[in-house]
């Protein structure tokens, strides 16, 4: 229990369950759409999955979480990226399907059965990371959909996709957004902006609905990787016992006794081979 205390009290915004808490505050994601994008926005709103802006979190599938849609009807789907993960089988890193994938489900909400395609708002798919992707030094990478062939050709199917680097060194980004990243990176109060995004922190630390929330949370996470290791061990087992099976020189219950099997399983086993 002191363990989970200790690690709420030293949650940052690089924190999933943080950033998800400061980015519900009204104003401080507007301001960080508008700075981003350079563009005003009169009001945002929340879509009706997160209206109660208190996300479920499950450590299975996917959740977009933080979306909002601006006056003029473009949703925003922003996540914290702090690790630059690959997928074990392929060696290859799973952002850029990632980010597919999120645009897939975000059309699929935004889009009722029946209704045209050309119904389909503007998105943004924004993933703030805390490493440079593509390793170009940039703050910012945007991305829409171009011609092969005529490279000043786009696709006008308004879907655009952005990396934030974190630890970008060139580009053109606001003030605001400089110190945001700086915060991000460091903790580091520079401007009025970041300051909220501090004092939100400080405040949602003292909040004891909110430490409560996340001590469920990780209570949660903690039971379903004891049962994935439980289900993999077991798993296990059982493929050890159909090799043994296979080589028909174990008895059942030798077989029983090494793979912390019942008799009756390795039995069902045997007539099931």
């Amino acid at each position: 229990m002191q363990d989970l205390l200790t690690k709420f009290e030293n949650l940052t915004i690089q924190s999933d369950f943080i950033f998800k808490k400061v980015m519900s505050r009204k104003r401080i994601c507007k301001h960080l759409l508008e700075e981003l994008l350079q563009i005003e926005i009169a009001d945002i709103k929340y879509l009706e999955a997160e209206k109660t802006l208190e996300p479920e979190y499950t450590s299975r599938g996917i959740r977009l979480d933080i979306i909002v849609a601006d006056d003029k009807n473009t949703h925003y789907n922003l996540e914290m990226q702090v690790k630059n993960n690959k997928n074990p089988d392929t060696d290859t890193y799973v952002l850029p399907k990632r980010s597919r994938y999120y645009q897939a489900l975000l059309d699929f909400d935004l889009l009722q059965k029946g209704q045209p395609y050309d119904l389909l708002p503007p998105t943004f798919i924004i993933f703030i990371c805390v490493f440079d992707f593509f390793e170009q030094g940039n703050y910012v990478y945007t991305f829409k959909k171009c011609c092969l062939e005529n490279r000043e050709l786009e696709l006008p199917d308004e879907a655009t996709t952005m990396l934030l680097n974190t630890k970008g060194t060139h580009g053109d980004i606001s003030k605001d957004i400089k110190s945001f990243y700086d915060y991000v990176n460091n903790h580091i109060v520079t401007t009025d902006f970041t300051k909220q995004i501090d004092d939100e922190i400080s405040y949602l630390k003292l909040d004891t609905k909110v430490r409560r929330e996340f001590m469920l949370m990780e209570a949660r996470l903690l039971d379903e990787r004891r049962e994935g290791i439980a289900e993999g061990e077991a798993n296990a087992n059982i493929a050890t016992a159909k090799r043994m099976l296979a080589k028909g020189c174990y008895s059942l219950e030798v077989i029983a006794e090494l793979t912390n099997l019942s008799l009756a399983d390795v039995e069902k086993l045997k007539e099931d081979a």
